[in-house]
């Protein structure tokens, strides 16, 4: 991963058109240019971590000045550009939203699947994600380099915009009533999926419209995250073909 150290040099970085995964800026740190990039960060929606100097330290000896970005290894896409855009060359979007997955092999994995259905984009939270980082884009493939990620402030906003765009939002979680194969997943659709300890959170399974599950015949609780976002996507490309036939 590379890094920027020093105030100055990543608010330079920032004008310059750099993507942040994200910076750690020291507690006590509490100045004008300070404040000035904390407000820049919030504006571009650039994930912040308020740190000991102890923790600036582990990351590098360099005279940091109390803060240090970490340089994105990915351009991150805006959802609110790429949707208009799909509706307007005739495409039928379909887009994965990923609820705090933290496993960077899941994120990969599920990027891989992803890029390889056609699927348009993933989106992310800026808080609480797994790190893109070189595990995340190993594990995919190269697909993180191919397919739009976009990373938004927060997740339900962002679902608002997609069902307010036409789009239907299908969670695919245990809870669900009906079986995946027998639930409509045409059309535009944004497929949810939650993350490896808790699932999908409450405040985003009652915006979906539709909780789809995954039978289960074994006596395993259940699958893994990047299995089970494979097993939906091929059944959202399973039904576009037969409504395209």
């Amino acid at each position: 991963m590379d890094y920027v150290y020093g105030l100055h040099s990543v608010l330079e970085a920032i004008h310059l058109g750099k993507e942040m995964e994200k910076v750690f800026i020291r507690k006590s740190l509490n100045n004008e240019r300070s404040k000035e990039l904390i407000r820049l960060l919030r504006e571009r929606d650039i994930p912040i971590q308020f740190v000991p100097n102890e923790k600036l330290q582990r990351i590098s000896s360099k005279n940091h000045q109390g803060v240090i970005g970490l340089i994105s290894m990915i351009e991150y896409g805006r959802l609110e550009l790429l949707i208009p855009t799909l509706f307007e060359k005739g495409e039928i979007p379909f887009i994965l939203i990923l609820d705090e997955i933290t496993d960077v092999r899941n994120l990969g994995a599920i990027a891989r699947t992803a890029e390889f259905v056609g699927a348009h984009a993933l989106v992310i939270p800026a808080k609480g994600s797994a790190q893109i980082n070189a595990d995340t884009i190993k594990t995919s493939s190269g697909a993180l380099h191919k397919l739009p990620v976009c990373r938004v402030p927060e997740l339900l906003d962002s679902i608002t915009f997609l069902k307010n765009s036409g789009l239907k939002i299908v969670a695919g979680t245990e809870k669900g009533e009906k079986l995946y194969f027998d639930s409509d997943l045409s059309g535009p659709i944004a497929l949810v999926m939650g993350s490896e300890e808790t699932g999908i959170s409450n405040n985003v399974l009652r915006m979906a419209d539709q909780l789809v599950r995954i039978p289960q015949f074994g006596k395993v609780d259940s699958l893994n995250v990047s299995v089970a976002a494979g097993v939906l996507c091929y059944e959202v490309i399973r039904q576009r073909q037969l409504s395209s036939s």
